[in-house]
């Protein structure tokens, strides 16, 4: 085959323009710290990426999640705390007004701070976490009074009654959030073993039999009532508890994915510093002798010896 100076000096024009696309790979992995800039460079890298970030974004939306979790847990748990203070308290009055020495008046006193006690009972029935209701059940905005209305859980009638809608509430009254694939955690405490109508019944009629002078082995009935009321929210503390150890478990897991799903994904992405810096020096040599050899290809001609 007959070689012609054309045939030489677009050889060295293409190598040239190889050897430049060589140096501007190395230098946007020198500068971007990626194996690849744009999918058309490995499309296998690339879809590997996208499959590594998405996994990356669900867990972080899975912590973030876990956020709100503690959220109802923590609150839940200090409220149920405070209603059980408010019970012991009750018992102790329950415990003192059974007493036969204290007097008509004295006993009274005792049903004005049982009545106070009450009242807070149903503030803290009426908990509210980020604008939403705690202890409702599903329903976290609010109970529909018929009207169209939306009352809090636990309301107090003009003549000093509670109403509780914890008993109205359907067997499935369940606020979960999704904490991982396909794992959905209760987050909220069932209303119906806390705050009852009958909790709040129960304290009413305690309150009307001090007003009333009932004779004392009558009130000591009242101690065991509010004994088992007291025992219900302990065992709903305990449950929720439980649920959170099972938390602290899962907050550990994703903590573990996540630090697993980032390494996997720079070991597809990022680009080996040492090895670009080497191979960028390497091809910088090359382009060099490439250049040399090509001034020696182009063949002089008259022009160089009119000079």
């Amino acid at each position: 085959m007959r070689v012609t100076q054309s045939m030489l000096t677009n050889n060295m024009l293409r190598n040239l323009s190889n050897s430049y696309s060589s140096l501007d790979k190395y230098m946007d992995q020198l500068s971007t710290g990626k194996k690849i800039s744009r999918p058309s460079q490995d499309p296998v890298v690339a879809m590997k990426g996208i499959n590594y970030r998405s996994q990356v974004s669900d867990i972080k939306q899975f912590q973030r999640n876990m956020g709100e979790v503690n959220n109802w847990l923590d609150n839940s748990d200090d409220s149920l705390n405070e209603a059980n203070e408010i019970l012991q308290r009750m018992r102790e009055l329950s415990v003192q007004a059974s007493n036969g020495t204290y007097e008509e008046g004295q006993r009274e006193n005792i049903a004005e701070e049982i009545d106070q006690l009450k009242a807070h009972l149903v503030e803290i029935a009426n908990t509210k976490v980020n604008n939403k209701y705690i202890f409702n059940g599903t329903k976290t905005t609010g109970t529909d009074d018929g009207t169209g209305n939306m009352n809090p859980p636990v309301t107090v009638n003009p003549d000093g009654t509670v109403n509780s809608v914890a008993d109205l509430l359907p067997e499935s009254t369940e606020v979960t959030i999704e904490v991982s694939t396909g794992t959905k955690l209760q987050v909220n405490s069932n209303p119906n073993n806390v705050f009852s109508a009958d909790l709040f019944k129960d304290i009413e009629a305690f309150s009307d039999a001090l007003r009333s002078g009932v004779p004392d082995e009558d009130l000591d009935d009242y101690i065991g009532m509010i004994d088992k009321h007291s025992e219900n929210v302990v065992n709903e503390r305990a449950n929720i508890g439980a649920r959170m150890n099972r938390v602290e478990l899962i907050e550990d897991r994703l903590s573990g994915q996540e630090i697993s799903a980032k390494s996997m994904m720079s070991d597809n992405e990022d680009a080996d510093i040492e090895k670009v810096i080497l191979n960028l020096t390497t091809q910088e040599s090359i382009h060099r002798a490439a250049l040399s050899a090509g001034s020696r290809v182009i063949q002089p001609t008259l022009l160089d010896f009119l000079r």
